[in-house]
């Protein structure tokens, strides 16, 4: 072990090294340095572990390994081939290019983030934003913050802290990453309630649990799961109808609300923001990058007097987005207000591709490819919405498979490591790359990405 101790190159010895000279020369001296003195510790503690010896050679290998890891984008672009709208692995909801510009403005210079620009003073983050969320949704006030579980949090912690907060047990959802509903609930300082079963619940089992300490009673959309068979729940209209005759407020979680009706596109009737303000709620929550098609935040909207509590709550400073998330939403909003979100939002773009035109497309790749020598084909897939909408609901859709290019495992690995990435999915051991999750405009990307399959 001494001996391989002693075999370790001196920092200085390293950092004169010609393959390090361009990364001291770019950055400096000193961060060369410690850079190097990290690796070499790292390397004596895997020694003194009963690990190999290393000399210079291998030394420099890993500092030139780590500096290429620092120099990687931590986030590229990749081509979804996965038959999955809304992949929450892959960032969600892909952006309009109205969305992508208005945030691109807002990052290149300064820009009336608070700023009135017809007196001249500090004014509000975001009330041309609000406005645009009250004009979609019908609701009288809005605010945004990061994402829906804070929106959640935020409605909890202001209207209920210390208090009760009624929720239907079949309600007790858990979102993404294990974050449960009941724990947000305590998260907000409140003393969650649960009535009814898992499958049944009825307004009198609300009516029943109302106390002097009840201070709100809460409404969730099953938006990642559903239960069917034996069941029996309380609409929102009749849980507020019911509430505001005790003088309580109701708080709805629509999670993946949409401000379109999915019936016509095949799928499932999700309730719609719309709906849910006109059914005389207090609060709406939803997240604005699923079925909305936006950057990620979170938006509440309701009656202005509950809106207006939750303003002034101290939470509002650390749940608030920054200027690029205000651009990109209100870019994707007009989309809705203009009627225009089909055509525009990538999502409903994908949603609503027609099957004819989603063959023509794998067709026309499959021509290409096989021109350069790649055998494939097409053949029927079913794609989902994902991102925790529409549970269970498909989509019809057409996908390209290469027959030739080796074994499904080891074809995924090498489409992920082609640049622009592309991610697929394995079916009864096939690898299928599913073109309703992939833009009519990067058809050629992904054809250019192929095509270097048969050039490795």
């Amino acid at each position: 072990m001494e001996e391989e101790l002693r075999s370790l190159p001196s920092v200085d010895e390293v950092v004169r090294d010609k393959r390090l000279v361009a990364f001291v020369a770019e950055h400096s001296h000193d961060q060369a340095v410690a850079l190097i003195r990290e690796v070499v510790e790292e390397a004596r503690q895997r020694i003194l572990a009963g690990g190999p010896g290393e000399g210079p050679k291998e030394i420099v290998a890993q500092v030139l390994a780590r500096i290429s890891s620092w120099e990687r984008k931590a986030l590229l672009p990749v081509i979804n081939a996965t038959g999955v709208i809304l992949h929450t692995n892959l960032g969600r909801a892909p952006l309009s290019q109205e969305t992508l510009t208005a945030m691109r403005e807002a990052a290149e210079g300064y820009c009336n983030l608070e700023f009135n620009l017809e007196d001249g003073e500090r004014g509000p983050r975001a009330p041309q934003l609000e406005a645009l969320l009250c004009l979609a949704t019908g609701a009288e006030a809005a605010m945004v913050v990061n994402n829906n579980a804070a929106a959640v949090l935020l409605c909890l912690a202001g209207l209920a802290k210390d208090r009760e907060v009624i929720l239907s047990r079949g309600e007790l959802m858990e979102i993404g990453g294990e974050f449960r509903l009941p724990d947000v609930i305590v998260q907000g300082g409140c003393l969650l309630k649960e009535v009814g079963s898992t499958n049944r619940t009825y307004l009198k089992d609300f009516e029943s649990a109302i106390t002097g300490n009840t201070a709100a009673l809460l409404k969730a959309h099953s938006s990642n799961y559903r239960i069917v068979g034996f069941t029996a729940s309380v609409t929102a209209k009749e849980l507020a109808e019911m509430a505001h005759g005790r003088g309580l407020p109701v708080i709805e979680d629509l999670g993946s609300g949409s401000l379109l009706d999915t019936a016509p596109y095949g799928l499932a009737p999700e309730p719609t923001i719309q709906s849910a303000v006109a059914s005389g709620v207090d609060l709406v929550t939803f997240s604005c990058d699923k079925l909305l098609g936006g950057p990620q935040a979170g938006a509440i909207v309701g009656k202005r007097e509950w809106v207006e509590k939750l303003r002034r709550h101290p939470l509002v400073r650390a749940m608030r987005v920054d200027k690029l998330v205000l651009a990109g939403l209100g870019a994707t909003l007009r989309h809705y207000i203009k009627g225009e979100a089909p055509e525009k939002v990538p999502v409903w773009r994908m949603i609503s591709a027609p099957l004819a035109g989603i063959e023509k497309r794998v067709k026309a790749l499959e021509r290409k490819l096989e021109k350069a020598g790649l055998e494939s084909g097409t053949v029927a897939s079913t794609a989902t919405v994902g991102g925790g909408s529409l549970p269970g609901e498909t989509l019809p859709s057409k996908a390209l498979v290469l027959w030739s290019a080796g074994p499904s495992q080891e074809l995924s690995g090498k489409l992920r490591l082609l640049d622009p990435p592309v991610v697929g999915r394995i079916e009864e051991d096939t690898l299928m790359m599913d073109l309703r999750t992939v833009l009519p405009e990067q058809d050629g990307v992904l054809a250019q990405a192929l095509l270097k399959l048969k050039k490795d």
